[in-house]
């Protein structure tokens, strides 16, 4: 059967250093496709993962995906990008700040041995020079199975420009598809903002960070409801902005209605993929309701179930029927402006 979602990310060898002194994630699946997936596994595990991986990648962690009910076709083994590194690092300074940058101090500041399967280590280049420059492990429109192509819901996270375009492209033929995209930090800068008009013409949600949309509209306003309508003249007709602790807000062009959800006040552990995991559960509302409110609601749910657990699947470790008593609470929460 054709899975009702599809999600085209990035996957990694995580090794992850949670806030508050937490114990330590050393060499476990991580991605912003997994983390994407968990939070929409929470409504509905009928999803296809789109992604690439070398052959370091350990292949017990994809049967790990086919006991979940995940359909892992579109996860591509390319021997050519061996040289490419799939090992990511983060390590929490504290709750609201994190650091990617030199492991062995942020080791030896908690008194942990060094990993050596993390020697050499470093991190990747998030500077973006060239838009057509692509990254060896970024999912690519020209590996996805051919079975994926009927499916209406995909999200695509954030990965490089070239590639998310041609993916914007090999999905939005179909009149029936809604695609939602999560930018990649690196290129929302105002020297961009041509070549992302044009990708957003094949868009419906627009889903970017307060700091991302800012940085695109640096030096032209301040004003995020501007931006958002702004971004919004040029196709996608939903834009919500993920701003962390503070909720989200919400453009409904159709409908030329604004909302602000707040936060839903979780207990915090560890905030790693929480606006990934936004974004999946975001995909599975809107599936469900057609409602951008609506939508945001079940994003909302989704991310504040992962920062109470550490993995990306820690939404699903969630009590039976705690995602659905949040979604009607959040609804009384949530406001017109």
């Amino acid at each position: 059967m054709t899975p009702t979602f599809a999600i085209a990310g990035t996957l990694t060898r995580e090794y992850l250093l949670p806030p508050n002194n937490g114990s330590p994630r050393l060499d476990v699946p991580g991605g912003n496709l997994l983390y994407a997936a968990g939070g929409l596994a929470v409504w509905d595990s009928s999803i296809a993962l789109i992604s690439k991986v070398n052959t370091t990648y350990p292949h017990d962690w994809v049967n790990d995906l086919i006991k979940r009910g995940l359909d892992v076709r579109g996860i591509y083994t390319d021997p050519e990008s061996n040289a490419a590194d799939l090992r990511s690092f983060t390590a929490y300074v504290d709750v609201n700040e994190r650091s990617a940058t030199n492991p062995v101090s942020h080791f030896a500041r908690r008194e942990m041995t060094f990993p050596k399967s993390l020697l050499g280590y470093q991190p990747r280049d998030e500077t973006v020079k060239d838009l057509r420059a692509t990254d060896p492990l970024a999912p690519t429109a020209r590996h996805v199975p051919k079975e994926y192509r009927n499916i209406t819901h995909i999200h695509l996270c954030p990965f490089d420009f070239t590639s998310q375009s041609q993916m914007v492209n090999l999905f939005k033929g179909g009149s029936s598809h809604v695609i939602s995209l999560d930018p990649a930090p690196g290129y929302m800068k105002p020297a961009f903002w041509r070549e992302l008009r044009v990708v957003l013409r094949g868009v419906m949600a627009f889903l970017p960070s307060e700091d991302e949309i800012r940085s695109l509209f640096w030096g032209e306003t301040n004003d995020l409801w501007e931006m958002a309508k702004r971004i919004c003249d040029h196709g996608p007709q939903i834009i919500v902005i993920k701003r962390g602790a503070f909720g989200q807000f919400v453009y409904d062009a159709a409908a030329k209605r604004r909302y602000e959800i707040p936060a839903y006040p979780a207990r915090l552990i560890d905030p790693t993929g929480a606006g990934d995991a936004f974004c999946g559960g975001f995909l599975a509302g809107y599936q469900r309701t057609g409602d951008p409110l609506q939508a945001v609601l079940y994003g909302s749910v989704s991310a504040s179930l992962k920062i109470e657990g550490i993995g990306a699947f820690a939404p699903l470790d969630a009590m039976p029927g705690l995602a659905e008593a949040r979604l009607h609470a959040l609804k009384e929460m949530a406001r017109e402006v």
